[in-house]
């Protein structure tokens, strides 16, 4: 069996592994596709803070069930399937209190712990959620953004009826703009400083976009959002220019979720934050509720995948993935490792 290992980054191995060994509480997987997400660039470039060498990369998984322990009763041989890539304690004060997510132990699969980078890859049973026949096994890789997604604007309450602004047009951003209209929210504005996101936005059916160097943010949102501009904002770069925006064009009372991962600190405006009763909110990663839910909505075709899969490479070539994102300088957006 074959295994893609990143030695260091910018380097990826093939190692012929043996056949993983199942106990009584584990699926086997068939992995067909991984999906590429901004943090497993960071670890391609050396620059992801929790991540050490060597590591087997791939979190965004689906796959085909290939063998499962005796014990394992909610999904079949034949199965179409993905899972939660947490690798958690189960004793510290976040997991004994329904945040598991948050484990004080978190690993992370492709970062702390090893990923599904390899032909076949065993994981607890517990992880692992069936995804209905006739979502795609592309789409079915993109669960784990999605509730991402999800989580995220879980964060800032129950949005029907409210305008959100989504800061950032990336994959991330994007996911979190569509749940938003999927979620019955009444507008949902998203910025970004590459018009190629911008009109991938708008061609996932978001209501409004926008370009903050090419015309006055403050000025846009009142005209798409109206008067009372956005009672949800979602900061989705991880960048000072756009939690300054969020701060700065939020209404008095609104929560700001933190989305985007900040690679430098950032200087927030506090006074801005203490004056008008700002909620500022960080979010992390997912729960499998959240996955469960971000199945639904792909199943019940509530979301626009399509457009966001812009690349394919296969699994024999896996550090082409990353040399097409580099040569397309931001003209891409998921791009899929592919074993079939």
């Amino acid at each position: 069996m074959i295994q893609a290992v990143m030695t260091s980054p910018g380097v990826i191995e093939y190692r012929d592994i043996p056949r993983p060994l199942l106990s009584e509480n584990e699926v086997l997987i068939e992995i067909k596709r991984i999906g590429i997400c901004g943090s497993d660039i960071h670890v391609f470039h050396g620059l992801h803070p929790y991540t050490s060498y060597p590591i087997v990369q791939g979190h965004e998984v689906s796959g085909i069930v290939a063998d499962l322990g005796p014990e394992v009763e909610h999904v079949a041989v034949g199965d179409k399937v993905t899972f939660t890539p947490q690798v958690t304690c189960g004793q510290c004060y976040p997991c004994l209190h329904g945040m598991y997510h948050i484990c004080e132990s978190l690993k992370v699969m492709g970062f702390q712990a090893n990923g599904a980078a390899q032909e076949l890859f065993a994981v607890d049973a517990d992880t692992v959620l069936r995804i209905p026949d006739h979502i795609s096994l592309d789409h079915a890789a993109m669960i784990e953004p999605i509730s991402v997604a999800v989580h995220a604007l879980s964060r800032g309450g129950d949005v029907e009826g409210k305008n959100v602004l989504v800061l950032g047009a990336g994959t991330i951003g994007n996911l979190v703009a569509q749940v938003a209209k999927a979620l019955e929210a009444r507008a949902v504005l998203i910025t970004d400083i590459r018009e190629y996101r911008l009109a991938k936005a708008l061609q996932c059916g978001i209501d409004y976009a926008v370009n903050p160097t090419g015309q006055d943010l403050a000025t846009a949102i009142r005209r798409d959002l109206g008067p009372d501009r956005a009672d949800l904002i979602l900061e989705c770069v991880g960048a000072q220019a756009t939690i300054d925006d969020a701060v700065a064009n939020a209404r008095k009372g609104t929560t700001v979720v933190v989305v985007g991962v900040f690679g430098q600190k950032p200087r927030v405006d506090l006074g801005l934050v203490q004056d008008r009763e700002l909620s500022l909110v960080g979010t992390l990663m997912y729960q499998k509720r959240d996955y469960e839910r971000a199945i639904e909505l792909v199943a019940g075709g509530q979301l626009c995948l399509e457009p966001m899969i812009t690349h394919h490479v296969r699994f024999t070539e896996y550090l082409s993935a990353y040399q097409t994102i580099e040569e397309a300088n931001g003209k891409s957006m998921k791009v899929m490792v592919v074993l079939d």
